[in-house]
């Protein structure tokens, strides 16, 4: 039989939002990119919730863009709603959170992908890796027989793998949606001693916009001055006309009818296998695990303009069709609901991630990386934040470049990377504000400052940006400078201005810079009293003027957070060799052992993180490294 043999430079095996980023990475370092995915119509398709960002997540996206990804860019051009979350809070916890038009989005980034140079689309499905006698990456088959030869190959196959829907007794041998399966893929990875895993997640129903009684729920407005995700988008292009979300509530009723029917739901009856996200629990996990709570939030969101399907945020089922109906219908305003698409579970087939190191290249399979959920992940921007690494460190490999490692200091991405290759997880990851030890000083705000150059040293950041943001940092010091020399006495039209903010009269001079750290004060509060205030350029203004407010307010716990980076710094620094033998070190306990030979940690501070080794084994391996291996 004839077979078509193709040779490209990388092969991206799934284009949902890990693959889409992973790809264009990819092709826009001039390397030739061969994309596959089960089906063209599903190209950065959202099967759960509409929206991007929300509570650390939004940090993702903001990270992402700084380091030249796509997502940021592209939801801040499909976006309905938009809302940035948690102001009454500290700046370290602020996150932009935008419900998207589902298929506008996923429009969108089909057309930036179809229009990238160096990127080829292909419907079609990757069945098998192949490898040289030494196991190293040489390319990969499709099912038609087609080998394509590459030099790394990313894997970012999400859901599908060897996927199954379930709802009740109902179980379809599908992807999301309906979409085509891919089951052939597991055994190949088995068969190169990858070692796999089955995972579960699920989604809410789907109801009839014209069937729900908006009138019994609270509307949910987006914000009036919106805040784009990327920092290349012009702020007034995304002021629009939002669309509305609404919350409504479970009750009792609700309760009675899920504790009634628990044992027709495949989550407990034994039908579902996987592990399903602890932090994104079905309806059901959430009436056994709160039983003490009488009510629980389930907001309506519209999945786009042009389509009446609403997505009942907070109700993720796998009950059975005729328990969904009657459950949903006892939520206020959804007393008639009409179902467009049933609620389901999810189970498919992903990896230990323990398998990879930071760069996100498997340990066992040199060439071969991946991203997102097949990661043992869950969210789109986990998801596009892996896929954009994987992508560019597939790149430096092919190039002959040094990878792409980004530590916890530095930035959320780094946290999710390194929660994932060092920290036993049992359930599908997700990011939260809490994971990250620095995050006073990895705020949204200042992703660019964090990361933009480390894109543009890779090549994904242009000249013009990279020129613009030095520009921005010295805008932002000089100001702070300038304010911390600058003094204002006790007279009166600074005594008046204090007045009119609440705040306590001076008895002394003051710096600026003093009386901007009050909290009632703000930069823009003390103008009339700032003589000597310079004009700042209108494009950079609101973004300098933000991070000298901040700068200032949080500077003592900014300091603090910077010392004890510096620590870890050092920690990380400490290097561990990769023929380390462990067997060697003695009073090492026989688990650190195991979990050290099993991990192989490429630092002191990476094995520090590693479940099931203790600091006195910390101290034992550091005694023996300043011995042995200096």
């Amino acid at each position: 039989m004839n077979t078509i043999t193709e040779n490209v430079d990388v092969v991206v095996v799934g284009a949902g939002h890990a693959g889409c980023e992973a790809a264009l990475a990819c092709a826009r370092l001039g390397l030739k990119t061969q994309l596959f995915t089960v089906s063209v119509e599903s190209i950065a398709m959202m099967p759960c919730n509409p929206n991007i960002g929300g509570t650390s997540k939004g940090h993702l996206v903001r990270e992402l863009d700084a380091l030249g990804g796509e997502m940021g860019k592209n939801i801040d051009k499909t976006f309905i709603q938009s809302k940035m979350l948690n102001q009454s809070k500290g700046p370290a916890v602020h996150s932009l959170r935008a419900q998207a038009d589902k298929a506008e989005y996923s429009k969108e980034m089909r057309k930036v992908l179809e229009n990238t140079e160096n990127l080829t689309i292909r419907q079609q499905e990757v069945t098998e890796i192949l490898t040289d006698e030494d196991g190293k990456l040489t390319g990969v088959k499709t099912y038609s027989g087609a080998v394509y030869n590459c030099k790394t190959c990313i894997l970012c196959t999400g859901t599908y793998l060897r996927a199954r829907c379930i709802y009740g007794d109902v179980s379809t041998y599908t992807g999301p949606n309906g979409l085509q399966a891919a089951n052939y893929l597991t055994d190949s990875l088995k068969a190169h001693g990858i070692e796999m895993r089955r995972f579960k997640t699920g989604t809410p129903a789907r109801i009839d916009k014209r069937s729900i009684d908006f009138s019994k729920m609270e509307e949910q407005f987006g914000d009036e001055r919106v805040v784009p995700f990327s920092f290349t988008t012009d702020p007034e292009s995304v002021q629009i006309d939002q669309a509305s979300c609404w919350l409504t509530y479970t009750n009792e009723k609700t309760h009675e009818i899920i504790r009634e029917n628990l044992d027709r739901s495949p989550l407990y009856s034994g039908m579902i296998e996987g592990t399903g996200p602890r932090y994104c629990p079905s309806i059901e996990d959430k009436v056994v695990r709160f039983a003490d709570k009488n009510r629980h939030q389930v907001f309506i969101e519209p999945e786009g303009l042009n389509t009446n399907e609403m997505y009942v945020g907070g109700m993720s089922s796998s009950l059975p069709e005729d328990v969904q109906y009657a459950m949903y219908r006892t939520v206020a305003g959804l007393e008639h609901a009409v179902i467009v698409r049933n609620a389901y579970a999810i189970e498919y087939d992903c990896i230990n991630p323990k398998e990879l190191d930071s760069s996100l290249e498997f340990k066992k399979l040199p060439g071969l990386f991946s991203g997102g959920q097949f990661n043992g992940s869950s969210g789109y921007e986990e998801a596009a934040a892996q896929g954009l690494v994987a992508g560019i460190n597939a790149a430096m490999k092919v190039l002959g470049r040094e990878p792409l490692i980004l530590d916890r200091s530095e930035c959320y991405i780094g946290v999710l990377i390194d929660d994932l290759v060092t920290k036993e997880s049992h359930e599908p990851y997700r990011m939260m504000t809490s994971r990250a030890e620095y995050r006073l000083l990895l705020r949204q705000d200042n992703a660019d400052q964090r990361l933009t150059e480390k894109g543009y040293e890779v090549g994904l950041i242009s000249q013009e940006r990279y020129d613009r943001l030095k520009e921005k940092e010295r805008l932002i010091e000089s100001e702070i400078e300038r304010l911390k020399n600058a003094y204002v006495g006790t007279s009166e039209k600074v005594q008046e201005l204090l007045e009119s903010y609440e705040s306590t009269p001076l008895n002394s001079g003051s710096s600026l810079a003093e009386l901007i750290r009050r909290p009632e004060l703000s930069y823009e509060a003390v103008t009339a009293i700032d003589v000597t205030r310079p004009e700042l350029p209108k494009d950079l203004a609101a973004e300098v003027i933000e991070q000298v407010d901040i700068s200032l307010k949080y500077d003592g716990y900014i300091q603090r957070q910077k010392r004890q980076v510096e620590q870890f710094k050092k920690m990380e620094n400490k290097k561990i060799p990769e023929d380390m033998d462990y067997d060697a070190v003695n009073s090492l306990r026989i688990e650190a052992v195991q979990k050290l030979k099993e991990y192989r940690p490429v630092s002191i501070g990476q094995a520090s993180r590693i479940s099931g080794v203790s600091p006195a084994d910390i101290s034992v391996l550091l005694v023996y490294l300043s011995g042995n291996h200096r």
